[in-house]
Parts: C-alpha cells; structure tokens; sequence
C-alpha cells in the first residue's frame, strides 16, 4: 500500500481521470504556488472509476481556482482540508463564467487586437457543455470534455 502523508491546509482532488492529473497540474498552475507541496499519484485503483489520478496540495485554501476545475472536469470531487481534517466534501460544476483560462481563437475578436483584455467565456448551453466568448460569441471547441469523448 503506498503512504503519502495527510497535509494540514489544502484540498485533495480526487476521481480525476486516469493519465489527466499532469494536465490538471499545469492547467490550474500548481508548479508556480511558491512553498505549496503537491503530490500526484496516478493510475491508482477506484472502484467507481476502474482506474484514477489523486493530487494533494498542501497550500492556503484560496490559492486554487476552483472555477477553472469545474471547466477542465466537474466530475473530480474536491476535498478541502483544515487542520489535517476534511471540513468539506465539495462536488464542482460547470462554471458560467470563466476569465483568462482560454483564449478566443477568432482573429477579428476584439480580444485579439486589444491583449490586455481578458479573455471570457460565458457557458451559453449546459447540457451540450458549451461556451462562447464574451465579445465576439465564438463557440470554443476545446479540451476540457476529454472525458465525455473518451466514454463514446
């Protein structure tokens, strides 16, 4: 059985979609929190899932967008944890709204003259997952549904 140590102060991100934890560690910029701890551990066995990816981060609970989970894939459970104790079991949802996680790929887009704006995505249909740009209402075909695609 492998050990890794309970964290203090964080949240443990778990069903994440087996060989998706790497990704989820760049997307939610996790190499850039300074003096947080993160352990990934992949391809572990799940009842629900067959196989899945954990990671821990030992770090302030703000430090993370929980927004930005709830895009990449609202089906991974976060669990915040305080004083070495879960304090809360939290289910993600798609987000209305997301700022600066993608970018807008039409090239009249004011967003593509102007690059100091922010770059927003407004969820315009939840049941089919998807989002279009705030300015221009370009529909962003991206990778965030992997896991919907991968099951067809």
């Amino acid at each position: 059985m492998l050990n890794i140590s309970g964290i203090n102060e964080g949240y443990v991100l778990d069903h994440i979609q087996a060989g998706m934890s790497l990704q989820i560690y760049h997307d939610l910029k996790l190499d850039t929190l300074e003096d947080c701890m993160v352990a990934m551990i992949t391809n572990a066995k799940s009842n629900k899932m067959g196989r899945k990816d954990i990671i821990k981060v030992e770090c302030p609970i703000d430090a993370i967008d929980l927004d930005i989970l709830g895009y990449l894939d609202h089906n991974i459970t976060v669990n915040i944890i305080k004083d070495d104790r879960i304090v809360e079991k939290r289910a993600l949802a798609l987000p209305k709204e997301i700022k600066n996680v993608i970018r807008c790929k039409n090239p009249r887009c004011i967003t593509s003259i102007e690059q100091e704006l922010d770059q927003i995505f407004i969820l315009t249909d939840e049941e089919r997952e998807i989002y279009r740009c705030k300015y221009c209402e370009e529909r962003y075909r991206g990778h965030h549904r992997r896991r919907a695609a991968s099951r067809r």
